[in-house]
């Protein structure tokens, strides 16, 4: 049995933009973590007033902090702004439309004691669309090559932890420059392997919700230059072809939703270049050519508890 003055405290922070009933429920499901050590909570919200959720039941080791983001507006500088207010040895994050299982936090720390190589660890996730779920469960370590070449989707923020330390110092804070914050997680683990691997759980032990309407839902435009700008970011994709096309492939696809449709040619000629079985590129060209609409694939795509 853990000692709770052993434990270390772990700092969740949750950015949220105005889903009040949704926050609480991810908010109540950290508080009752079954971790022995201490947690603190801390709400950022953005561009919105802030809430002390007063009205929340509070339990033993357990603390909610409530403030307002004080960086670039957006989910970026929200992190960051929970980030550089913790007091804990370790982040995580939770979505605020997200639920974590009750043992998510005391899995993960026993895991980190085994392997402390690790320089951030996930769990498996349960995604839930509009009438199905779907376990997700990702591979027991990932390196920097496997996310190149993969987004590896079944690793979700709201699953992560990582040390406070390395968030503050060689990893880095999230990247408020990249346009609308899109992709801000992928880059902070391209980041974060450069330094070692990520480790999982293997068990689903966060809801992921996607029944519901996206942040990004419809924001092509902020998608195309979200990943264009990661593209360019990291020169380690020049070492993965496939990657680099799944990455265009992308691109090709949302400004084909956009309307852009001679961008998205010129993208979709670029990942079928480096590998012709790119799909992406393929339904960027059939939503081109008005076959098929942007809004068809991507839910046949989520159905199957996978995104674009």
């Amino acid at each position: 049995m853990i000692n709770p003055k052993q434990s270390p405290l772990v700092s969740v922070v949750v950015a949220t933009c105005g889903r009040p009933e949704l926050l609480r429920r991810a908010v109540q499901s950290i508080l009752r973590q079954d971790y022995q050590g201490p947690v603190e909570i801390i709400v950022v919200f953005d561009r919105i007033n802030v809430d002390p959720l007063a009205d929340l039941p509070m339990h033993l080791l357990r603390s909610v902090r409530t403030i307002r983001n004080g960086r670039t507006p957006g989910l970026a500088g929200g992190r960051n702004t929970g980030i550089v207010a913790a007091r804990g040895e370790y982040v995580a994050f939770c979505d605020d439309d997200d639920v974590w299982h009750r043992s998510k936090l005391q899995r993960q720390m026993r895991l980190w004691a085994a392997h402390p190589n690790a320089v951030a660890l996930a769990t498996g996730i349960t995604i839930h669309t509009g009438t199905d779920s779907v376990d997700r469960v990702p591979p027991a370590i990932v390196r920097m090559a496997d996310f190149l070449e993969s987004r590896v989707t079944a690793i979700h923020p709201s699953s992560l932890l990582y040390r406070r330390a390395d968030l503050m110092g060689d990893i880095g804070l999230v990247d408020e420059d990249l346009p609308a914050s899109y992709g801000e997680d992928y880059d902070l683990l391209l980041r974060a392997t450069r330094h070692g691997p990520v480790m999982s759980v293997l068990e689903p032990l966060v809801a992921v919700h996607w029944d519901r309407t996206s942040f990004f839902s419809g924001r092509w435009e902020n998608i195309a230059a979200g990943l264009t700008y990661l593209l360019a970011k990291f020169p380690e994709f020049d070492a993965s072809p496939r990657g680099t096309a799944r990455i265009e492939g992308q691109i090709s696809f949302a400004h084909a939703a956009a309307g852009n449709t001679k961008e998205a040619g010129i993208w979709a000629r670029r990942a079928l270049s480096r590998d012709a079985r790119q799909l992406r590129a393929y339904a960027a060209l059939l939503v081109g050519f008005r076959v098929v609409s942007a809004a068809a694939i991507l839910s046949a795509v989520q159905r199957r508890g996978r995104g674009l």
